[in-house]
């Protein structure tokens, strides 16, 4: 998943984004409301945290201009501000939640992935297809009850792909998706990433999880069929 992060203090700026990192996101980050704008706007993002207060255009108008462009990811605000007033306006501009300045990291996290979860139709921290559940707030992920390792881009790669199950992903948006503007990307490397999580997910060969569309992308289903004992033993 890829976060947008729009605060002008730096210092929390910095640590939100090691955050959001330790937590799996790929992060793009400013301090400036018309960058944050920009990015906001021409990024292909899953969440912005954005604050109200901020040099040139406010938390505000950079929701409002998003909503009007027709972007419906989620908008987490930051704000300092107690009135309930406040709070109100920037839900009725097109916000999903908001979290009061200073916060918990453990709370900010949990509305975060909560939103995203819910804007793909997930209510549950848990991501299933079949047998394969994938924890989004543990990190973990698991086939049959069992316990399967993955590297932090196996990782993100399944976990966008559980978050639109039963979607076709192009390679190109798994890409924009697991790695931050400055990153060197190389779009053969999701198909390296896929191959291992079949590896991994399915060595037997029965679940199929992840579908190739050639010339299309990969698709996961939502309802992955489950092997039978009869069926996971070798024909």
């Amino acid at each position: 998943m890829r976060a947008l992060v729009i605060e002008d203090d730096v210092d929390l700026r910095e640590q939100i984004c090691a955050q959001l990192r330790s937590d799996g996101f790929a992060v793009d980050a400013t301090g400036e409301g018309e960058e944050g704008l920009f990015f906001a706007l021409e990024y292909p993002i899953d969440i912005a945290i954005v604050d109200l207060g901020l040099p040139g255009p406010t938390g505000l108008d950079i929701i409002r201009e998003v909503r009007e462009a027709g972007l419906d990811y989620p908008v987490l605000i930051l704000t300092a501000r107690s009135r309930w007033q406040d709070k109100v306006e920037g839900l009725e501009t097109g916000a999903d939640d908001y979290v009061v300045k200073p916060f918990q990291p453990e709370e900010l996290t949990a509305r975060i992935q909560a939103l995203v979860r819910r804007s793909r139709g997930w209510a549950q921290p848990k991501l299933e297809s079949g047998d394969i559940v994938l924890d989004t707030a543990r990190q973990e992920v698991f086939v049959a009850g069992e316990s399967v390792e993955l590297t932090a881009y196996e990782y993100r790669v399944l976990e966008h792909l559980m978050l639109h199950a039963g979607e076709v992903v192009s390679k190109t948006a798994l890409t924009e998706h697991i790695y931050e503007e400055n990153a060197e990307r190389d779009s053969n490397v999701i198909e390296v990433f896929v191959r291992r999580l079949r590896a991994k997910l399915d060595p037997e060969g029965v679940r199929k999880p992840i579908e190739t569309l050639r010339g299309r992308g990969y698709r996961l289903a939502r309802d992955a069929r489950t092997p039978t004992s009869d069926s996971a033993q070798p024909s």
